[in-house]
């Protein structure tokens, strides 16, 4: 395989759940809390599960008209409130406690290569997430996990969701830079082919636990990416070697 040049590369955007943060590790170990406060037995791995299950369904609602525009935050609180009515522990939440369940996204702990990865990633790059997370989840998360963004870009600055075309323009954009100067990185080989379609370079890394460890995916890629990386130090380290 012939290595792709990226001496042209000057920013690297990065999908963030799944890919920098792990959501069902910090969701299981935040619900081990509520069970333990409450006296109940959810199995939160399972129920993380199934409230992720809801992300996609939910945006596609979003682009196809079938509901008004709503950022992620809204989403997911729309999905949280379906799922514990579902599971039939709704009674045991106030309110209150929903919206403290539902700003668990805003604090979801960073993979244990990830704030290391992005310090070295920042030296040569400018990098900021291009999540479908809402400006206040992702300005959020960052100062929890201390994720060091340059800059935060969100679909919710164009009221669109990932994989709309407009939102990688408009990343390119708000940068002043051309789609073939910016890397997507990602660990979801739809957001990379969306992407790369469009002129930019793509960054594939490897997320087996993302579902837990008892769930691991097929990883294979499904085309060529110009980099195909085991987590975010390794990515940095090919970068640097394939770019400077």
């Amino acid at each position: 395989m012939v290595q792709s040049d990226l001496r042209d590369v000057k920013a690297v955007l990065f999908d963030v759940f799944g890919t920098v943060v792990d959501f069902r590790s910090t969701i299981k170990k935040e619900g081990a809390v509520w069970n333990s406060e409450k006296e109940l037995d959810i199995d939160w791995g399972a129920f993380a599960d199934a409230w992720r299950a809801q992300y996609h369904p939910n945006m596609q609602r979003v682009m196809s008209g079938e509901l008004e525009w709503n950022n992620l935050d809204s989403l997911h609180k729309m999905a949280l409130s379906s799922l514990l009515e579902r599971w039939g522990v709704k009674k045991h939440f106030s309110e209150k406690e929903i919206e403290v369940l539902n700003q668990v996204w805003h604090r979801l702990d960073p993979w244990s290569d990830s704030v290391h990865g992005l310090e070295q990633i920042k030296e040569h790059f400018t990098i900021s997430p291009l999540s479908n997370g809402n400006m206040s989840l992702l300005t959020n998360m960052a100062k929890q996990s201390g994720l060091p963004w340059d800059v935060i870009l969100s679909p919710e600055l164009i009221k669109s969701y990932k994989p709309d075309p407009k939102v990688y323009y408009m990343a390119a954009d708000y940068l002043g830079l051309n789609p073939h100067q910016i890397m997507m990185t990602a660990c979801h080989q739809y957001d990379l082919q969306a992407a790369q379609k469009l002129g930019f370079r793509t960054g594939y890394v490897m997320r087996p636990f993302e579902f837990g460890y008892e769930h691991i995916p097929d990883l294979t890629p499904l085309q060529e990416y110009d980099i195909t990386a085991y987590d975010l130090v390794d990515l940095s380290e090919q970068l640097r070697r394939r770019s400077l």
